[in-house]
């Protein structure tokens, strides 16, 4: 997980690449974990939206035919990416949930083993549309859950409904697949923050992630092509076929350190360690469904919920 932002927001208006937040990023969770924001210098900014545009055109003159992911549901936060979201099962009603990074909370990062549930919050978050535009602000209710034990993910509960957000802005919530994501699905990585897209394959999966005091199990490491940057902490990992959210990005190993912050290390069933420098991770999500139920209420002793517990 990455450090603040820095110099970043002057380098996005040099570069072109897009409004960033009004407000920079504080020093708060995000400050020194995953893919919060970055304290990249220009010159790096520069060149890394420069490659991405020519990674871009060259999977759309070359890749294969998927369907266009934008950033409609998508949001940025102050310090990091998220979504609207919804499970296969929430009905329009249903107070509608924004998802993230748990290092992303504005209470801090949680340490190992704790686990932050019905939260009072007022965060707000940019709404943003297909184009990237922002066309509102939304209000958090409440932290309805984040942990970074065993994986890196905050649920926010907000004051409006998914049928209110339909109807004032045109907005419909991303929707989480239910399945295990599949190795050499195409993905994008949709950054709010940034108003940038990612798009690579899953590489594969690593049986477990070291980074720090923590540890993730089950992460989907991305190809080399998604060299995703501070801020995208959160960002949904959309199947391109199907527009399903199937992970959420939150770290990368930045240095070829081993097993450090900013420098995660996969670790397999026999103990052995690979060190992978410059690629990129996110978490499963597919089993979360199972732990909210009526009236997207939070549920960890619910039959299939393997969400850690307070």
């Amino acid at each position: 997980m990455r450090k603040p932002l820095g110099a970043a927001l002057l380098a996005l208006a040099i570069a072109g690449a897009g409004a960033a937040p009004a407000v920079a990023a504080p020093a708060d969770s995000a400050a020194s974990f995953g893919k919060g924001v970055d304290t990249g210098s220009v010159t790096s900014t520069v060149n890394d939206t420069v490659a991405s545009a020519a990674d871009t055109l060259g999977q759309v003159l070359n890749g294969p035919k998927v369907q266009a992911v934008n950033f409609a549901g998508t949001v940025a936060l102050s310090n990091c990416s998220g979504s609207v979201v919804r499970f296969p099962d929430s009905e329009d009603n249903d107070p509608a949930l924004v998802m993230t990074n748990g290092h992303c909370l504005e209470t801090g990062m949680p340490g190992p083993g704790e686990v932050v549930v019905d939260r009072a919050s007022s965060r707000t978050f940019s709404l943003l549309n297909a184009s990237g535009s922002r066309v509102a602000t939304l209000r958090a209710s409440k932290i309805a859950y984040g942990t970074m034990t065993d994986t890196d993910v905050a649920f926010y509960q907000l004051t409006t409904t998914y049928a209110q957000i339909k109807s004032s802005y045109s907005i419909n919530p991303l929707t989480v697949a239910d399945t295990h994501p599949v190795k050499g699905t195409a993905i994008t990585v949709a950054s709010g923050y940034w108003k940038r897209l990612y798009n690579c394959n899953i590489d594969g999966f690593a049986y477990q992630l070291k980074e720090g005091d923590w540890t993730f199990k089950d992460s989907v490491r991305y190809t080399s092509a998604c060299n995703t940057v501070g801020g995208t902490s959160g960002s949904p990992v959309i199947d391109q076929a199907t527009n399903k959210v199937v992970a959420v990005n939150n770290t990368g190993n930045e240095d070829g350190e081993r097993c450090t912050v900013n420098n995660p290390c996969e670790v397999d069933e026999s103990g052995n360690v690979t060190v992978r420098q410059g690629i990129n991770y996110a978490q499963e999500i597919y089993q979360i469904h199972a732990c909210f139920g009526v009236d997207n209420k939070l549920d960890l002793s619910a039959s299939g919920c393997v969400l850690p517990k307070p």
